[in-house]
Parts: C-alpha cells; structure tokens; sequence
C-alpha cells in the first residue's frame, strides 16, 4: 500500500479469475490486504480514493496457486547430498546435475566423504543423502556393497526420492545392530539371509540412527525460510505441510509458529498432522490436542487443516498395496502402514470431531479401505462437509471414484508421477493397462469427484506449472503420451492447483479465486496458461507472488 491510500488498484496484461462469474479482467483493487473489486478500471474508481500499481501492467495474475499436498521439509532437505536422477535445483539457486547410474552415485557420494573427512568430519560422523531412486538402472539396485565402496567406517544412509525407502551401508547396518535376526518387516534379505542394506518404510528404516538424525534434521526450523522461497519461486501463495509434527511436541508447534509469524514470511502454511506409523493409540486424546493447537496457534498465515494418516508405501519402491494381480514383476504385494483394520477407528476419531482427514493412497487396495472407513464414519456420525481427502490416489478405479463421489471424498492426485515415474510404471511396476489410467484426472472428473492435484514436494519439486502440464499432456521422459484419455483441459488443471485444492482445505471461501471479499494473493506469470501452446505451459516465467497485497519477487 502506499502511504495515504486506503487501496491499490493492480493494473495487469490479463487476470484468469477463476471465478466463473467474472471469468476476466485487467485490474483488482485490494484493502487491507483483501481483495476489494475485479473488473475494469472504471468499474473500481467508485470505491475512493486509490493508487494505480502498474507493476503487472505486462503480465498475467492467476490465483495464488495452493499446494495442498508438500512437505516443509523440501526447504531443509538440501542440507544433505542430493543423488537423484534428474536435475534439482536447491533453494539457493545451486543446479545440482542428475545422476544416470549407480556407479555415478556412488562417486558423488565418494565427493561428498572426502569433503567432510577434508573438513575434519570424523568417520563417526554418517553421511546422509538423498533423492535416490533404483528403478531407474534397470537391472540394479543399490545395496550396502556399493555403499562400502565409499567407506566402511563412516556409517551412510542414501534416503530414496519416495523417502518411503532408504539404503545403508554395512558401518550403518552395524551401528543400529541390524542382523539376520533382525525380524522387522521391510528389512530386506539376500538369499543368504544377511541385510542387503536396503530398508523398506519407517520402522525398517528407524532402526538405524542415521535415519533419526535425517529425519529430525529436515523437520527442524532451517528449512521453512528456503520452504516459503521455493514457493514464492514458483507462484504458490498457500502451501501445505503434509505431515507437519505439531501433535507430537509443543516444540515442534511452536517452531512453525514462530517461523511463519515473521512479517516477512511470504506464504500461507497449513500443516497437517501426522499420526504414529500402524500404532494404535488413543485416537480421541489427538483429536482433542489437534483442536487445541488450532485454537491457540492459527493466525491468518498458519493454519491446521487437519490429520495425516499414512497408509501404505511407493508404488515405484514397490512398497504401496494393490489390488489383484499386484505387481508385473511378481514383487510382494506391499506393505500395509496401518492395518486396514484399524483405519475405521482412526478416520472416525476425527470424523467425530469435525477434523479433516487426509490418507495417503497410493494403492488400489487402500484407497478402498480409506472409502470403507469413510463410509462407515459417515454411518456412525452425520457430518456432510467432511472433504476427507485420498491423497496420491494414483491407481483409484472408476467404481472407487464413483464411491467416493457418493461419500464427498474428495481425491488429490499425484499428477507429477506421469513424468517422474510413468516411463518406469508403464514397463516395470504396474504394466500398460493401468500405467494408462495412472493420475486419473479425466476420470475424477467424470464421475464427479472434487480433486487437486500435487507436487508431493521434496519427492518432486515445487511448481504448479509443471503439475498443471503434467495433467494436461501426459507426457513421459521417452515421449510416450500415457492415458491420451485421461487428459483434462487447461482450465480443470488450474482449478486443481487453486479453488478445487482451496476447497480440500476448507479454504475456498477465502482463497483459491480472484474476487471480490478474499485474500488478495496472486500468482504473477510472464504467459497466460489458457493461452500459450499447452506443451509449453511449465516453460512460462514466474515473476513471483502477492500475498495478501503484497509484492514477493521470484529469486531463483
């Protein structure tokens, strides 16, 4: 705002509302950081007195993009050494090359032990990487003998991109005393019965202390300053916390709510709750800290949506449950997080409460139990603006579809799968049929379902964009177009990535569209998504953001 103005009024090339009514405009008018009016100039002046911003005179505002499915942890991540196939950029703007093979990783990882033992780094110090991912070198998996190469003193955890799986080295083995008596499930086995060092979900891999130490260290407070810039980076004005650990600490709480109270902070977090890993616990006492927490700690930049309940694993680490005939390869059929058995009382804990849900899905056969659940939730308690949502809900039917419509659950679908992983899905995990029905958005769509679509950042990288185009053109590394059926439309895909994924976070009603009454947060592009050649829609330049009228500029 400008001193002795009450309102701004942004003059831009073109606004996408996202409003139905209003489908377009050239200026909006904000106060008080809401958004005031959309239209023409003239239809705004009415208002009083106000200050032209031609800022945006030459570029497009959009709805502040929400991404209703990512992890803070994308900000701190980069602490560690990244290793995966394809080319990241940090949040400091440092271009980290992709690695094609496993010999290729493991001389990273050689760079990376002589630069800590360069430093003076102990050989009791571990070294901890990530964003490995072994189905891409076909015919190879990373285990504990390539690791060695690198050293068998220092102890090393390799997290996969999933971070559902990780591989260890025989010095990491030997510090969480993981032997061939060990009998936790996803400690797999060679053929001589010996850990080959690769660990399979959580408890396998919470058995070593490398992976203690990784995971407390990118949930910790560094990493939400570089979280909200990737954001900012790429047009993202709300974001989720996916997993936020704000139950299981007063400490963990009060970090996020120190970090996103600083002035500054230039994006909207809301944090989701993870509950304990298949463990049974007192449902309802959660349930009653959640509302607690919300009470207390919400401001209108932080935010508790709901609970996280993670139920099965990666289909690309063949770890997610599927329906019959499970896997081409013949791989077990997964591994349940939480017993099917228990998810009723869980979801209904909550449901009860009026606390929103949100279950990772990535197999058929648990996006099923998570319907059953709903459904029988629903039985038990009538509350018919619940949104619980499946989250990846990669390999959904459309009979599970058809259900979830009927129930109100809502779908936030992997899209970014389609480029990561569909290349290997198609020929290595679930085969052409369903690898075409993979990321169903065009289903979603017809049957009815209220769905987003996602990032699942860092397991992908933030950005909006490249989530829209990959709904839009289904268009794999090789150039295969998988699913020329389940494409959906420009417009769909940017209402999966602003007021559809608003309203899984019971937030339509202040983001999500460009209108009168909301939170005045833009996405600034350089190019109009509904307007440029749709296999160019993640090459359009983001200027940056407006969050609640004010102007964050992209540095990348």
């Amino acid at each position: 705002m400008t001193d002795g103005f009450l309102t701004t009024i942004f003059a831009a090339g073109a606004i996408v509302t996202m409003n139905p009514s209003n489908p377009t405009a050239t200026h909006v008018a904000v106060r008080d950081g809401r958004i005031l009016g959309v239209g023409a100039l003239d239809e705004l002046t009415p208002w009083g007195p106000y200050v032209i911003d031609t800022t945006f005179a030459d570029k497009v505002l959009v709805p502040g993009f929400v991404e209703a499915h990512s992890h803070v942890m994308a900000g701190s991540i980069w602490a560690y050494t990244y290793v995966g196939y394809f080319a990241r950029t940090a949040p400091d703007g440092t271009h980290h090359v992709g690695l094609g093979s496993i010999a290729a990783v493991v001389d990273r990882l050689r760079e990376a032990d002589a630069a800590m033992s360069g430093r003076g780094i102990g050989a009791d110090e571990p070294l901890l990487a990530w964003g490995l991912d072994p189905i891409y070198f076909a015919g190879e998996r990373l285990v504990a003998s390539h690791l060695d190469e690198v050293s068998t003193e220092r102890p090393i955890l390799v997290a996969h991109a999933s971070l559902h799986l990780a591989t260890v080295n025989t010095a990491m083995l030997r510090a969480g005393n993981v032997t061939a008596e060990t009998e936790t499930e996803g400690v797999v086995k060679g053929v001589d019965g010996q850990p080959v060092g690769e660990l399979q979900e959580p408890p396998a891999m919470m058995l070593v202390p490398g992976f203690g130490r990784f995971y407390r260290t990118i949930t910790g407070p560094d990493g939400y300053g570089r979280f909200a810039r990737l954001a900012v980076n790429a047009g993202i004005t709300t974001v989720t916390d996916l997993g936020s650990g704000a139950l299981e600490s007063a400490g963990s709480a009060r970090v996020a709510a120190d970090a996103v109270s600083e002035p500054d902070f230039p994006v909207r977090l809301v944090q989701y709750c993870r509950i304990a890993f298949g463990s049974s616990s007192d449902y309802e006492s959660l349930a009653a800290r959640f509302l607690e927490r919300k009470a207390s700690d919400e401001t209108d930049k932080l935010r508790y949506g709901g609970i996280k309940i993670i139920a099965d694993g990666s289909i690309q680490g063949y770890t997610a449950v599927l329906n019959w005939p499970g896997y081409v390869t013949g791989a077990p059929n997964g591994l349940w997080l939480v017993p099917p058995s228990e998810l009723p009382a869980m979801i209904g804990a909550f449901h009860r409460r009026g606390i929103n849900v949100h279950v990772h899905c990535n197999g058929d056969a648990v996006v099923e139990a998570m319907i059953d659940a709903v459904d029988q939730a629903l039985r038990d308690y009538a509350w018919l603006d619940h949104r619980h949502t499946v989250q990846h809900c990669q390999l959904a039917t459309s009979a599970q579809f058809r259900r979830m419509a009927r129930l109100g659950v809502c779908a936030n679908i992997f899209a970014n799968h389609l480029w990561f992983w569909g290349d290997q899905h198609y020929a290595s995990t679930v085969g052409p049929e369903r690898a075409n029905r993979l990321e169903p958005c065009a289903t979603a769509k017809r049957e009815g379902v209220r769905f987003a679509i996602h990032s699942d950042a860092p397991v992908t990288p933030l950005g909006q964009l490249h989530t829209v185009w990959c709904a839009v053109n289904r268009t794999t590394p090789t150039g295969r177009v998988l699913g020329e059926h389940e494409k959906i439309g420009v417009y769909d895909a940017l209402q999966a990535v602003t007021i559809d994924a608003a309203y899984q976070l019971h937030m339509d009603h202040e983001i999500g569209s460009i209108e009168v009454g909301k939170l005045a947060d833009f996405a600034v592009l350089d190019g109009n998504p509904l307007t440029v050649d749709p296999m160019t829609i993640r090459d359009i330049n983001v200027w940056g953001t407006v969050l609640g009228g004010v102007k964050y500029p992209a540095k990348l």
